[in-house]
C-alpha cells in the first residue's frame, strides 16, 4: 500500500526543471505526465503514486529549499544510481555525493546526492547486492 500521495518540489525556472527532472528521473523510470503547459511538471514510475509534482509557487515567492531535507527515491540496480546522478549534472545540478556505497548505512546502501537547479536535494539509493 503506498501511503504517500505525492511529493511537490518548488521551481523558480519551469523550463528549466523540465529539462532536468524528464533527465534525472528518467534514469529512475520515472515518466512525464501529459499535463497543459498551465499545470504543474508531473511524474509517475509506471504509472503508480507517489506522483511527484515540480510547481512555481503559488503565492508569487521564489521558490527555496529546505535546509535538512531531501527526496530519496528507490533505484532498482546501482547503474541507475550513477545514470541520476551523471543526469543530474549534466542539467544543471550539483553534486552533493558522488555515486558509491554508504556501509554505515547498510551492506548493500548504494547511493548518490545531487541538488537541482533550484536547490533541491535529491537521493538516488539502491539496497540491491551488487
Amino acid at each position: 500500500m503506498t501511503v504517500i500521495s505525492h511529493i511537490t518540489l518548488g521551481t523558480n525556472d519551469k523550463a528549466r526543471s523540465a529539462r532536468f527532472y524528464d533527465a534525472v528521473l528518467g534514469a529512475l523510470g520515472f515518466d512525464r505526465l501529459p499535463k497543459p503547459p498551465e499545470k504543474p511538471l508531473a511524474y509517475e514510475r509506471d504509472g503508480q503514486m507517489p506522483t511527484i509534482y515540480i510547481y512555481t509557487p503559488a503565492d508569487g515567492r521564489p521558490a527555496t529549499w529546505g535546509n535538512g531535507t531531501h527526496i530519496a527515491f528507490q533505484a532498482d540496480q546501482r547503474d541507475m544510481v550513477d545514470a541520476f546522478h551523471a543526469a543530474a549534472l549534466k542539467y544543471g545540478g550539483m553534486d552533493e555525493g558522488q555515486p558509491g556505497l554508504r556501509a554505515h548505512y547498510g551492506p548493500n546502501y548504494y547511493a548518490a546526492y545531487v541538488r537541482d537547479p533550484d536547490g533541491n536535494k535529491l537521493q538516488a539509493v539502491c539496497y540491491a547486492e551488487e
